[in-house]
């Protein structure tokens, strides 16, 4: 049963972080790495298809994939040296110019997020001062809601750390922890593979 001051997915903004180098994968583009016979990058766009979002955003900077092809707006991050703040930031001001009550931000390279553990942080928000997280047990990780009132502090966010002061003081939605696996290096991947793909390629 849906409370009033329970954020809904139909007035939020999937917000998609596909931009920023991969200088610990080696010399491939990371998000087109096959994982399970697909990209690495377009594994949490098919977990979350049947979420209703108002807008889905995707933050990119070139890349291989197209996230337009499948119902993303592109907002294209020209300075992803600047750490994933940039991304986070040009993120939110899509979704403000959507007209969006929330964003839900979520990394392009976490294959293992499912549409449940979205629902469940939907479950605990509490207007526009959501801040709610999920967790692996041990600390606060994407995917991560947040109210329209949280908006002006993570449009004004820098740096590598991101909204991790902010994160860290909100509601934790605990799950498995290889749902939350970002993958950082191809040995990350490869465990993946092995968990849960058979070691196919």
């Amino acid at each position: 049963m849906i409370t009033p001051d329970e954020l809904k997915p139909e007035r939020t903004a999937l917000v998609l972080l596909a931009a920023g180098k991969s200088e610990r994968f080696g010399l491939s583009d990371k998000l087109n790495a096959s994982f399970l016979g697909h990209p690495l990058g377009y594994h949490v766009v098919t977990a979350l298809t049947a979420v209703p979002f108002q807008a889905r955003i995707a933050v990119c900077d070139g890349g291989e994939l197209d996230y337009g092809a499948r119902g993303y707006t592109v907002v294209i991050n020209e300075k992803p040296d600047e750490g994933m703040a940039s991304s986070v930031r040009l993120g939110v001001k899509a979704a403000r110019e959507a007209g969006c009550d929330a964003v839900l931000i979520a990394l392009a390279d976490m294959p293992r997020v499912t549409a449940t553990q979205i629902y469940r942080l939907f479950d605990v928000s509490h207007g526009d001062e959501t801040v709610a997280a999920s967790s692996d047990g041990l600390s606060p990780k994407p995917p991560v809601l947040f109210g329209k009132a949280q908006f002006d502090l993570l449009e004004a966010l820098e740096g590598d750390e991101g909204a991790r002061k902010l994160v860290s003081g909100g509601r934790h939605v605990v799950t498995m922890a290889d749902e939350l696996v970002d993958v950082d290096t191809e040995e990350e991947l490869e465990y993946l593979q092995r968990k849960f793909g058979h070691g196919r390629h």
